[in-house]
């Protein structure tokens, strides 16, 4: 018989995350404080403006105070960082968010180490990713949290299991590697990462029990690449040209969905998956910023 995998939509468990903030966020709003989030957005890269809105449309849902400042492409390097050292001295802002990626002109890394530890929401800051490491409390990026979300909320097993991550950013692959081997009841797992130097990439995803692809290739994993009754979460997402719809292009995952999904026990849909996940632990960790404030 053909296996039924658990679909794991992302909708679901983020819509469970935002009502959880609710009470957290009414408890702000007696001692007089509203979550404030400021994302600013540098140039018209069109996954960011997308991804924005959403980040805008939702947080002013939750009755955040919400500002997304956008900047031309040719905004230099300073101006962006003398905007950052502002919103750090501003105490109504909780959290501060500089959209990746920045023109070519501009050093990300730069920028994110001027943004303050206690308002870095993306958890990308070197505070943040060297407390992930010694397992210390602090923000985790929001993609991987946001993976481990979707982990507990499915009843999904890691204590002993495999995970394999494909890719190693600072965004995904390095913190989810980093974040699956804690002794922690939803992360527990032996880990293997996996990149552009790994010679032989299906002899190690072969034997994942959970297998994350965070590879920024279109459809990169296949049916050879996947254990039978995996657990595949696709961190994926790309345009491809497709002249059949509308818009001519669609969406589809580091993984070839269609090809793999028969083999796995669970898998991540593109789109609805995972990406749905980041903007709803991107509020969590604006809300836990706000209750740090009041410490």
């Amino acid at each position: 018989m053909p296996n039924s995998p658990i679909i794991l939509a992302g909708k679901a468990v983020a819509e469970a995350v935002k009502e959880g903030l609710k009470d957290r966020i009414a408890t702000l709003n007696q001692h007089g404080i509203i979550p404030g989030l400021t994302v600013i957005l540098v140039g018209e890269d069109p996954g960011s403006q997308s991804y924005v809105r959403s980040k805008e449309r939702q947080s002013g849902k939750l009755g955040f105070k919400s500002e997304v400042i956008r900047l031309a492409a040719e905004t230099s390097e300073a101006e962006v960082l003398a905007l950052v050292e502002q919103l750090n001295q501003d105490e109504s802002i909780h959290g501060i968010l500089v959209q990746l990626p920045l023109p070519k002109h501009i050093d990300s890394q730069k920028v994110i180490e001027t943004i303050s530890s206690s308002k870095d929401v993306d958890g990308f800051h070197p505070v943040s990713m060297g407390k992930l490491v010694l397992g210390l409390e602090g923000f985790v990026p929001c993609t991987p949290a946001g993976i481990v979300e979707m982990i507990k909320y499915y009843g999904i097993e890691t204590r002993g299991k495999h995970l394999v991550v494909i890719g190693r950013s600072n965004i995904v692959g390095k913190p989810m590697a980093n974040l699956m081997l804690q002794k922690s009841e939803h992360a527990n797992c032996t880990v293997t990462l996996c990149h552009t130097a790994t010679p032989d990439m299906s002899l190690y995803t072969k034997m994942a029990d959970i297998l994350v692809v965070a590879a920024g290739v279109p459809q990169y994993v296949g049916p050879d690449m996947v254990k039978e009754g995996a657990v595949v979460i696709d961190v994926g997402i790309n345009r491809i040209e497709d002249p059949e719809t509308e818009k001519g292009y669609r969406i589809v995952g580091d993984v070839d969905y269609e090809a793999v999904v028969a083999k796995t026990s669970a898998i991540t849909p593109v789109p609805g998956g995972v990406g749905l996940m980041t903007v709803a632990m991107l509020l969590s960790n604006t809300v836990k910023s706000a209750e740090n404030s009041l410490k």
